[in-house]
């Protein structure tokens, strides 16, 4: 299943706009923002797919019955780029648990590159609900290899893989190497270009330099 939120007018579309204007860009404490609320619309989506049980609650006055999430997700995202994403997720889903990935392109000949993974932090996962996260979604490459490096730590019973903005290819690519169920993407934005290097157009850059500064 794709879910695009950024399919219905909604305030969404407008964090988006911000995030690929290349004049508003300059300001990296606002593209990191327009990320964290872009994480917290995506969590509180989310949330709405989970299993709830009915806990009592006593206030000051008397008691009263809510429905609470049966257990808390696992939230996951690739290093750097996904921080803010991640932590916007956080704010909302914030009893969760965190992994992280490290994962980088090894650039070969011509145009070629591999998705390299040097690093994983994750509790189990088990048949837990877990969200991965990565704000660009180009060749889907570095999405489905952090996801099997994860895969380590246990089978989650559900897997939902969040992007801000995606191309065609990268939605077609998680759909033909994900398993067939119990596996959601969520994107806010499909862009229909990717470059021979990767890169979505019209997309919005390199988030992780716009985000934190230019690497070396």
């Amino acid at each position: 299943m794709v879910i695009n939120i950024g399919s219905k007018n909604s305030v969404v579309n407008q964090f988006v706009r911000e995030l690929r204007d290349s004049s508003i860009q300059q300001d990296s404490m606002r593209f990191r923002r327009n990320m964290e609320r872009l994480g917290e619309i995506f969590a509180y989506e989310i949330s709405k797919t989970m299993d709830y049980e009915i806990k009592e609650v006593v206030t000051s006055l008397g008691t009263t019955e809510t429905p609470l999430m049966k257990s808390v997700p696992v939230l996951a995202t690739i290093l750097r780029a996904g921080l803010p994403l991640h932590q916007g997720m956080l704010n909302f889903l914030d009893k969760a648990e965190n992994a992280f990935v490290s994962a980088y392109r090894e650039h070969r000949k011509d145009d070629e590159f591999a998705i390299q993974i040097e690093y994983v932090s994750s509790p189990e996962l088990e048949k837990r609900i877990l969200i991965l996260t990565d704000p660009m979604l180009a060749t889907g490459q570095s999405m489905v290899a952090a996801f099997k490096a994860l895969l380590i730590h246990g089978k989650p019973a559900h897997t939902h893989f969040v992007s801000v903005v995606a191309s065609v290819q990268g939605v077609e690519y998680l759909k033909r190497m994900l398993p067939k169920t119990g596996t959601t993407i969520w994107v806010a934005a499909i862009d229909d270009e990717l470059t021979a290097q990767g890169y979505i157009v019209p997309g919005l850059g390199d988030a992780g330099d716009l985000a934190f500064g230019q690497k070396v």
